[in-house]
């Protein structure tokens, strides 16, 4: 198969790790411990749930990353999309038929915890292609989930349990899902709230425009929203953001964190 096939992970970048990891553990995720990517430039943490995960990330100390200055000059929050895909043999060969740049399928592994390097190594298979206008989107194989997804890293006091969607504030939902549709190797269909939705086995990604959002994006495009699907209809998160004192939304079946407490993404857990 050379389409996408799921909503893999989204990535949040800021400016310290140590500090919006807080914001994370806050608001009631679990996390991996602290690692490295980009050859060390990158550090990582992760929420990892049954269905995907949130990757935080910022610079390691003394390293450099052009793409997350970028990311960072613009604002801090989500800036990453990866889609999973299961054959990337074919899902190069469907890139090059559509014109899509893409050097070929390269591999890359890190450890899962910094301070163990000798410890277990999470390994990768992507496709590096060029940037959207809206968002990196990565198009990803895992060849060793069993690395990352460990029992020990699923369980959450908010009862997150999977990744269901990332929304996006774009300026023309049509061109923006054009593009999206390509990359992916997916259909889009129309969005019952406006703009277009890339509907995926596990997860989907929707492109708005702003006048559809009940926030403001800071700009446009940009990854405006996350929504999480809990196990206990949200009750859990609902009394961990009162508890905590975190503003927050209720209404329509879903919890709603305001984007500042959650490093620039709006959080919605249902």
């Amino acid at each position: 198969m050379s389409g996408a096939v799921a909503l893999d992970h989204v990535g949040v970048v800021g400016h310290d790790l140590a500090a919006l990891a807080a914001q994370y553990e806050r608001v009631g995720f679990t996390l991996t411990p602290g690692a490295l990517t980009g050859d060390g430039r990158i550090a990582n943490r992760c929420a990892m749930l049954r269905q995907g995960y949130l990757e935080l990330m910022a610079l390691a100390p003394g390293g450099a990353s052009a793409t997350l200055a970028r990311m960072l000059a613009r604002h801090a929050g989500a800036h990453i999309i990866a889609l999973a895909v299961e054959d990337t043999a074919a899902t190069l060969a469907r890139l090059r038929r559509a014109g899509i740049d893409c050097p070929g399928v390269e591999q890359s592994e890190r450890a899962v915890d910094a301070s163990d390097p000798g410890g277990a190594r999470a390994c990768f298979a992507h496709l590096p292609v060029p940037e959207l206008l809206e968002a990196r989107v990565n198009l990803i194989l895992h060849l060793t989930p069993e690395v990352l997804w460990q029992e020990r890293f699923l369980h959450h006091p908010n009862h997150a349990v999977a990744l269901a969607e990332v929304v996006l504030a774009v300026p023309s939902p049509a061109e923006s899902a054009a593009r999206f549709s390509r990359l992916a190797g997916c259909p889009v269909v129309p969005d019952p709230a406006g703009g277009y939705a890339l509907s995926l086995s596990h997860g989907a990604v929707r492109l708005l425009p702003a006048d559809a959002l009940d926030m403001a994006p800071l700009s446009a495009p940009a990854i405006v929203g996350v929504t999480l699907r809990t196990d206990d209809a949200g009750v859990a998160v609902r009394r961990l953001l009162s508890g905590a004192g975190i503003p927050h939304g209720v209404g329509d079946g879903a919890v709603t964190t305001e984007a500042v407490f959650s490093g620039g993404v709006a959080l919605r857990f249902v």
